[in-house]
């Protein structure tokens, strides 16, 4: 509790400045006369509009289920109560905000004919989905050192990962995701949008933004290179070498059922990591505004519909003692509920 104060002392001022700053009208931190902008991203999806939207809304719900199912679960059953448990319940819980700030806005343009946001909207989107998928990658690195622990050093693993411990890494994950993304978010808001307002791209995000501003936005490029290329290469980096001396230590396991339950754990991780890094990676370490805007909204759908789809299934579902809790669960409410009926 001490730490959370700490941070929560110095971070509070901060985050309350930032919502203030964008909460002001446009003439006062920005020369644009842009009121709002246009999506673009579904202007061309035609006679295919309805089974777009079928798809994307079963893609959410599954989404919002899976990972609701996960989290509580997993907070209501005491087996679960270790700290592998505790990251993917705190990334089942990320997932379920993450997908809000686009996915909702996302199916009403696909069906409205107004497809527009505000530009103080378009800003707020961009900056929590930033934050929060910033939270998602310190958090993924924050599994992967868990991960290493308990295969790599499993003596000294419950001494060291205590419940302190785990509280103080899932707490830093948020407070850093939520802070940095802020630099970039004003230097945005104080570019020029001149008369074009129509963003080619299905959420609002600071690559299409940049496109827009009728001004040179070198510096935003380089200060948004310079932050993600820190935050994403550095724990990718970090996540791959966890991973690597996993791997190393599994091997040396004797038992070949010993090696199949490590390699079954640690493949899932791996996959999810692969396929969220390897799609931001692309879309955010680049000194230029856009390679193509089929790419670019290709990447954004596998980073914001297809990875917290899957997270559930890759990380959790195929887990037999999450599977087992969750059996567990759903059985014991309906035995109570029968009794109480009786």
């Amino acid at each position: 509790m001490k730490f959370w104060h700490g941070f929560s002392s110095h971070i509070n001022p901060m985050f309350s400045s930032f919502l203030l700053y964008l909460s002001l009208p446009l003439d006062q931190h920005n020369h644009s006369s842009l009121a709002e902008f246009v999506f673009l991203g579904f202007a061309s999806v035609g006679y295919v509009r309805g089974w777009l939207f079928v798809l994307l809304l079963l893609a959410y719900l599954f989404t919002i289920c899976g990972n609701m199912l996960i989290f509580s679960v997993i907070r209501l059953d005491a087996a679960l109560h270790t700290p592998m448990y505790h990251f993917v319940s705190v990334l089942s819980f990320l997932e379920l905000w993450y997908t809000a700030t686009t996915i909702p806005k996302m199916l009403a343009n696909i069906l409205s004919e107004k497809k527009t946001i505000s530009f103080a909207g378009c800003l707020l989107q961009t900056y929590f989905f930033h934050s929060l998928g910033v939270s998602e990658c310190y958090l993924l690195t924050a599994m992967a050192y868990d991960r290493y622990l308990a295969i790599c050093r499993p003596l000294q693993y419950p001494a060291i990962m205590t419940t302190t411990l785990c509280a103080k890494m899932t707490a830093a994950c948020w407070i850093c995701g939520f802070l940095c993304p802020i630099s970039e978010v004003i230097l945005v808001s104080q570019l020029p949008f001149c008369a074009y307002n129509e963003i080619q791209h299905i959420f609002c995000d600071f690559p299409p933004l940049l496109s827009l501003a009728c001004k040179d936005t070198s510096t935003n490029i380089l200060v948004d290179f310079a932050t993600n290329a820190f935050i994403i290469l550095i724990t990718f980096l970090f996540i791959m070498f966890s991973y690597a001396r996993i791997i190393g230590a599994v091997l040396k396991i004797k038992t070949a059922s010993g090696r199949k339950k490590a390699f079954s754990t640690t493949a899932s991780h791996l996959a999810v990591v692969l396929i969220f890094f390897g799609s931001i990676i692309f879309m955010y370490v680049r000194l230029k505004k856009s390679y193509s805007l089929t790419l670019d909204r290709t990447l954004a759908v596998v980073y914001s519909v297809l990875t917290p789809m899957v997270n559930p299934i890759i990380y959790s579902l195929r887990n037999k003692e999450l599977i087992k809790a969750i059996r567990r669960t759903i059985f014991q409410k309906g035995d109570k509920a029968s009794l109480a009926h009786h």
